[in-house]
């Protein structure tokens, strides 16, 4: 049964009886007493004591931990949190041909520093150089084109580089994700190769968000995996590069069984979502807006490519309409609304759902 902590007033109240009972004629009920500022200050204490366990209790279980705490649980799981990364890739330097741009010259765009890893002499046109930021996380990362600027640009050298590829920072898994990830360690332990020991060595990949294990796939022994990398790749809408994915296949490549007779790492192939809307009420730009973000919350959270279940195959998540229009329904202030949609099914195994046309009232 539940515990209610005591409030300090009936802390106070209970001392002070203890002291009457077990001491004929006391009464600690006399303001500024000895017995009254000594019942009232262990009470005080045993308040403290309380409040802190209280706390504690929320303290020692994963699902209410918060970040210290919650680290600690990740440690004792799984390998901690996962750790933020370094954005790296390319600029371009100009300046007169020959001149040489000596290793770690240092480059900044706002308030992040970056610097080169190799020596460079220049030619005739744009002329690249491998970077790396020196701040870890996504802050690092910059656009194609991006301009980078040269702290004290050495003779012949211009004082701006273009990027050409700048990828790769991620930040400190958030709480909610480590929490995720140590809740399924638990409920879902090791078993050797198990479909759900896939998934939970893909999670392990900096910027890896979502995973899915379809085992069989591509026929007796084999094994396939798909991931997403919301953060990471929010320009491609989540989808990892071919990059990203050699670099999944090589980690997963390490601690996966050796015994696997063929292991595909993939990235999943997007199927847009379309579907009507007709009578909406009320119909402004806001409430479009609403409908159009908690759909694809609703496709984030449900949409799957094949996977595994209680280690049983499953082929690729079908968006039903029920769903999406319990995610309309769920926007607020939509009063009422037709939708014309028929259930989604996914061509294939590893196609899955994506928002995609809304079509609304004219």
């Amino acid at each position: 049964m539940p515990f209610d902590v005591p409030k300090l007033a009936d802390l106070r109240r209970l001392n002070r009886d203890h002291i009457a009972a077990f001491l004929p004629g006391a009464d600690a009920s006399v303001p500024n007493s000895v017995l009254r500022v000594l019942s009232d200050a262990d009470a005080g204490l045993a308040t403290l004591v309380f409040l802190y366990l209280s706390w504690l209790s929320g303290q020692l279980l994963p699902d209410t931990a918060e970040s210290e705490w919650l680290d600690r649980h990740g440690r004792i799981w799984l390998g901690g949190r996962k750790t933020p990364t370094f954005a790296g890739g390319l600029v371009s330097f100009t300046g007169t041909e020959g001149t040489i741009v000596p290793e770690a010259t240092r480059l900044a765009s706002g308030s992040v520093e970056y610097e080169t890893l190799d020596p460079i002499t220049l030619g005739p046109g744009p002329t690249q150089a491998p970077v790396r930021a020196l701040t870890a996380g996504t802050v690092g990362n910059r656009d194609v084109g991006a301009t980078l600027n040269l702290y004290e640009p050495p003779p012949l050298i211009d004082g701006q580089a273009l990027v050409v590829a700048m990828t790769g920072g991620t930040d400190a898994e958030a709480d909610d994700d480590l929490r995720a990830r140590v809740l399924a360690r638990i409920r879902m332990p090791p078993m050797g190769g198990a479909a759900h020991d896939y998934v939970q060595w893909a999670l392990e990949i900096p910027g890896v968000t979502r995973a899915w294990c379809s085992p069989l796939e591509m026929g007796m022994g084999t094994v396939t995996v798909r991931f997403m990398m919301d953060e990471l790749r929010a320009g491609t809408g989540g989808f990892p590069t071919a990059d990203d994915i050699a670099y999944v296949a090589e980690q997963l490549d390490a601690v996966r069984p050796v015994a696997v007779k063929d292991f595909f790492v993939l990235s999943p192939v997007p199927e847009p979502v379309d579907f009507t809307l007709d009578s909406l009420n009320p119909d402004t730009s806001a409430i479009r807006a609403a409908i159009t973000a908690n759909v694809a919350a609703m496709l984030r959270e449900r949409a799957r490519p094949a996977f595994s279940l209680n280690g049983i195959s499953q082929g690729a998540q079908t968006i039903y309409s029920e769903w999406v229009s319990a995610a309309i329904y769920a926007t607020p202030g939509v009063d009422n609304f037709d939708l014309d949609m028929a259930d989604h099914v996914m061509p294939s195994p590893g196609h899955m759902a994506v928002p995609g046309t809304i079509t609304w009232p004219a």
